[in-house]
């Protein structure tokens, strides 16, 4: 019935009493039940607290009676905030995420715990200890990671909006390869507070949702300061819907050499293609820039990520809280040893071995202090190409469509090097979105990236686009 509707679609039918917030949580209940058992997108939900929830839903409130699907690392007060993981298997949120209270407070009602990649460490949706979720273009595929559960639920219409976390690239990949418009704003501009940390200086909530004006709408209800977070950013918060569709005539759009690459896929080159058309038809100036370290990015990341990630996972020791292996001797070091090794997934403990690795002693300057001083670089690189009057830029977000599950001709390595065109935005804290295209077959997205908080524009460019296509 409300297959891909849009939030404010949505939200004009409440308004004018066409159906009632029950009526509506009910319906995308009846789909999650239809749907999810094949594509394992959410991995829990309660009709119940929603229904009720939805019962008392204020419609004079700009989000009243509409719901929206939280990825599982993201603390919602009284659910299991598991991030996929059999080590807080049983971790229920006392509190919620200043995020999801943001929500509340514009009447939204959080449905749905969102499957992801264990602790948001994956670029496939297959490393969670919930079985993996699949695309719902082509259920034999993956639907991209990490936020692979949020965006196979918005774009298989199980719920019509998500939040998501972006790390190097979780939200606007599996955006690309489901079909669905994925953002990431600057960091700082939504709160981290009762985000489960990966990588802390990465680590970024974002949107899942159908389209452009959505993602502007739930946009202003979760930027702000929050004390609670003392990297959110006192930056003030303009009005991103009022901007949404200035156009983009006039408008100096970059398009970096590196990365109309041969690596890419045809279809990938295809869908640039044809975002550099639809911006020039509408008046943009696609100018080429470069962006000369754009190749040691995903080794710098991959450094700098894990190395924060086995400093923040180090709290999972099997005695404060969290999974415990039932037998051991009891002496700490076993406790630990045992409760780690089992309740942690396998790219999990890779990652923790080589985030330790990198900040050991004889290693630290060599790897971490080097990708530190290549992040500055990816940064200033960025930084160059908007002093010269680019006022955005565009690229692929994956070098190809979505890759069937379970790979099995693919190493670590591999995987690691498809999130090379998202993870620079991560390394720089610049807001970016992945927009689909509406070439036939596997759905590809295109990026674009603006400036630290200029997601106005950002949004502006990205409804050009998505208009350009309907």
């Amino acid at each position: 019935m409300f297959t891909k509707t849009s939030l404010t679609v949505l939200r004009e039918k409440l308004v004018k009493r066409e159906i009632t917030p029950a009526e509506l949580t009910q319906e995308y209940a009846r789909r999650m039940e239809e749907l999810n058992p094949a594509l394992n997108a959410l991995i829990s939900w309660d009709t119940k607290s929603a229904l009720q929830a939805a019962a008392r839903a204020d419609l004079s409130l700009p989000l009243g009676g509409l719901p929206i699907g939280i990825k599982d690392n993201i603390c919602c007060r009284g659910e299991r905030a598991r991030c996929a993981s059999r080590m807080l298997e049983n971790f229920v949120a006392p509190y919620d995420a200043t995020a999801v209270a943001k929500l509340r407070a514009a009447g939204a009602i959080p449905f749905g715990r969102a499957n992801m990649d264990e602790f948001a460490m994956g670029s496939a949706g297959e490393n969670s200890a919930f079985g993996a979720t699949r695309n719902p273009a082509d259920e034999s595929r993956v639907p991209g990671g990490s936020s692979s559960g949020s965006a196979a639920a918005v774009a298989a219409g199980i719920i019509p909006a998500a939040l998501g976390s972006d790390t190097g690239g979780s939200v606007r990949q599996p955006a690309s390869h489901c079909g669905v418009v994925g953002l990431k704003p600057t960091y700082g501009r939504i709160s981290r507070y009762g985000l489960v940390a990966f990588a802390s200086s990465l680590d970024q909530i974002g949107t899942l949702t159908t389209c452009v004006e959505d993602a502007a709408l739930l946009l202003q209800f979760l930027s702000g300061h929050d004390a609670m977070d003392s990297t959110s950013s006192l930056q003030a918060v303009p009005d991103f819907s009022a901007e949404l569709h200035g156009g983009v005539r006039g408008m100096r759009i970059g398009l970096p050499k590196e990365y109309v690459s041969s690596g890419n896929a045809p279809e990938v080159q295809n869908a640039l293609n044809a975002a550099v058309a639809a911006l020039e038809a509408q008046g943009a100036e696609i100018c080429e820039i470069s962006l000369p370290h754009a190749e040691a990015a995903v080794a710098s990341y991959y450094i700098i990520a894990c190395a924060e990630a086995s400093s923040n996972l180090a709290r999972y020791d099997g005695v404060r809280y969290g999974y415990r292996a039932s037998e051991t001797s009891n002496a700490p070091g076993d406790v630990y040893a045992r409760s780690r090794t089992e309740g942690f997934g396998e790219e999990v403990k890779r990652r923790i071995i080589l985030g330790t690795y990198v900040l050991s002693g004889g290693y630290y300057d060599a790897y971490y202090t080097r990708a530190q001083k290549v992040r500055a670089l990816v940064a200033q690189d960025f930084a160059r190409a908007f002093e010269s009057g680019v006022q955005l830029i565009l690229g692929p977000v994956a070098p190809t469509p979505a890759p069937k599950l379970e790979a099995k001709d693919m190493t670590p390595l591999q995987i690691y090097l498809a999130d090379i065109y998202t993870v620079p935005a991560n390394l720089a804290g610049l807001p970016a979105i992945s927009v689909p295209t509406p070439q036939g077959g596997l759905p590809v997205g295109v990026q674009l990236l603006a400036p630290h908080f200029e997601e106005a524009r950002l949004l502006r460019g990205a409804a050009a686009l998505e208009q350009t296509w309907k």
